[in-house]
């Protein structure tokens, strides 16, 4: 299959190693393109989530995937998020065309791009660690009850539904967070002189110019690859946000493997040919 070239391509939350991950479709898309950079903005891997011993085949085939397109010449830079902030204390590593840094700043045509996750401006992730981590886990139960609703209303050949998005448009207190984050994000990216900043953390795509008293900036949000399925990608000097059909496949016997393999068969796994 020849892949589309592109010069930049930004993922967020994939939240490998959780029942939410769209692990397939994203590697599928990774499979159809050929960019020059691929920046991966935070929880790519969720290390929160380990201790439920769930990282089957599809998701070690993302890490395969990035490791392939680093070693044929894609530039791979990995920010760290909150729910793989363990990588943190790793940070700055450049492993051949890896690099794995908490934030990174782009040059592109004369324009400065302010890129990183976003968990900075969560109070609950700074403040009550605990709290977000059992957020964490019910979100993603909530994620596998809506697979399984979705499930039941495919069968009946009605349209899917996502219990999340309804929860978040219908809580003032999500919605007021969500254009919080916006906001703060995009005051210091004008206050700092940046012509756009890139942020994930809230699962929330988007690709819109925000003004203020000082001046406007481009704000973009990458989204996930739990529910939306989005990417950003730049090409021909312009940022477009990439939405990805979800796939409806059976779980098979590779899929329902509840197990995370011990460190020599998962170096094994990814990088076998």
């Amino acid at each position: 299959m020849k892949k589309r070239p592109v010069k930049i391509v930004v993922i967020s939350d994939v939240h490998l190693g959780t029942y939410g991950c769209h692990a397939r479709e994203l590697n599928a898309y990774l499979k159809s393109i050929k960019p020059e950079q691929l920046i991966l903005n935070g929880d790519i891997i969720d290390i929160w989530q380990f201790r439920k011993r769930y990282f089957p085949q599809s998701h070690l085939k993302v890490l395969k995937t990035i490791i392939n397109m680093a070693s044929k010449g894609t530039v791979v830079t990995y920010i760290t998020g909150n729910h793989d902030e363990m990588l943190r204390k790793f940070s700055p590593t450049i492993l051949g065309n890896i690099t794995l840094v908490d934030k990174l700043v782009l040059e592109l045509n004369q324009q400065k791009i302010w890129i990183f996750h976003g968990d900075v401006f969560d109070a609950s992730i700074q403040h009550s660690k605990w709290l977000a981590k059992l957020g964490g886990w019910g979100y993603d139960l909530l994620i596998l009850i809506n697979q399984i609703i979705n499930w039941f209303l495919l069968k009946m050949g009605k349209d899917r539904y996502s219990l999340s998005q309804k929860i978040k448009k219908s809580v003032k207190g999500a919605v007021k967070f969500i254009t919080d984050f916006e906001e703060t994000a995009t005051d210091l990216a004008i206050e700092n002189g940046y012509d756009a900043v890139i942020c994930g953390h809230i699962h929330q795509p988007q690709k819109r110019v925000i003004t203020n008293a000082k001046g406007s900036t481009l704000y973009l949000n990458s989204g996930d690859w739990v529910e939306n399925l989005t990417a950003l990608e730049y090409h021909n000097q312009q940022w477009d946000i990439i939405t990805c059909q979800p796939e409806e496949h059976s779980k098979n016997s590779e899929e329902e493997s509840l197990h995370i393999p011990d460190a020599a068969s998962l170096i094994h796994l990814v990088t076998q040919n």
